[in-house]
C-alpha cells in the first residue's frame, strides 16, 4: 500500500491540521489505531443497526439491506421473520409473496431470489442452520464476503472486517488504504487493526460515516479525527458550519 497523501488545511479556518509525509508501514499502523481508539471513544454504543435474533435473521436482513437503509430493513424484516421463521420455511415460500414483503427495500425481485436460493441451500446442505465459517457462507446465493463477515462477526463472534460503502470510504479518506476493491482494502485494515478489533473497529467507522464524514459533504470541522486525517478540508472545516452536518443517527 502506498504512502498516504499529504493533508490540507482549510486557509483561514482558525483550525490546526497537520500536514503530513509519507509515512512508514509502522507509522501508519500507529496512526490507524490512534483514530480508532478516538473514534471508538466518540462511538462507544457503536453496534450493528439491524435488528435480528439469530443468525439466520441475521444473514436474511444483511442481503436486505443492499442499497438500503438500515431502517428501512428494520421496518420490514418483522413480517419477514413472522411469517417464515426458519430456513425450510422460506425454502418454500412463493417468490411473489416474498417479494411483497420486502418490496420497500428495492431491488426486491433480485432480492427475494437471494433469500429463497439461500434458503434452499442451508436446508440441502447445512442442514437448515447457518455455517459458521466464511468459505461456507460464500457458497450461498446472494452472500458474498461483506455480509458473510457480518454475520461471522455479529451472530458467532468471529472476527471479520465488512468492507461496506462506509468502512471502503473512510479508510481511503483517512489513508488506511489506496484501493477500491473491498477486498483489497479488506486486507490493508488487516494488517492495520488488531485481528480482536475488527468487527467493533467496523461498526465504530460505520457509525462515524452516518454521522459525520458523510459520502458527499463531510463535517470535517467537527470531526474528532481531523488532526490526523490526510482529507480533513474536503468538507467545511469551520465549526459551526459543521456542525450543522453532524447527524445523531
Amino acid at each position: 500500500m502506498a504512502g498516504w497523501p499529504v493533508g490540507r488545511v482549510a486557509r483561514g479556518s482558525g483550525l490546526r491540521v497537520e500536514v503530513m509525509a509519507p509515512e512508514t508501514s509502522l507509522a501508519r499502523k500507529r496512526r490507524a489505531r490512534r483514530i480508532m481508539r478516538r473514534l471508538a471513544e466518540v462511538y462507544p454504543d457503536a453496534t450493528c443497526e439491524l435488528d435480528f435474533e439469530n443468525a439466520f435473521q441475521l444473514l436474511e436482513a444483511t442481503v436486505l439491506s443492499a442499497q438500503c437503509t438500515d431502517v428501512r430493513v428494520n421496518m420490514v424484516t418483522p413480517q419477514l421473520f413472522g411469517r417464515w421463521p426458519q430456513p425450510a420455511d422460506l425454502a418454500g415460500a412463493a417468490p411473489e409473496e416474498v417479494e411483497e414483503v420486502i418490496r420497500s427495500t428495492g431491488f426486491f425481485r433480485a432480492k427475494a431470489a437471494s433469500l429463497l436460493g439461500l434458503s434452499q441451500a442451508l436446508v440441502e446442505r447445512f442442514d437448515g442452520a447457518v455455517p459458521g465459517r466464511l468459505e461456507d457462507l460464500v457458497t450461498l446465493p446472494g452472500v458474498g464476503r461483506k455480509t458473510a463477515n457480518v454475520v461471522l462477526g455479529n451472530a458467532f463472534g468471529v472476527p471479520g472486517i465488512t468492507v461496506d460503502t462506509h468502512v471502503g470510504r473512510l479508510s481511503r479518506r483517512l489513508g488506511f488504504t489506496t484501493h477500491e476493491d473491498p477486498v483489497k482494502v479488506e486486507r490493508d485494515l488487516m494488517e492495520l487493526w488488531p485481528r480482536r478489533e475488527w468487527t467493533q473497529w467496523c461498526h465504530v467507522l460505520i457509525f462515524h460515516g452516518r454521522r459525520c464524514c458523510h459520502s458527499r459533504r463531510p463535517a470535517c470541522g467537527a470531526c474528532p479525527v481531523r488532526q490526523w486525517c490526510p482529507s480533513a478540508g474536503i468538507g467545511p472545516l469551520d465549526p459551526v458550519v459543521a456542525d450543522r452536518l453532524v447527524k445523531s443517527g
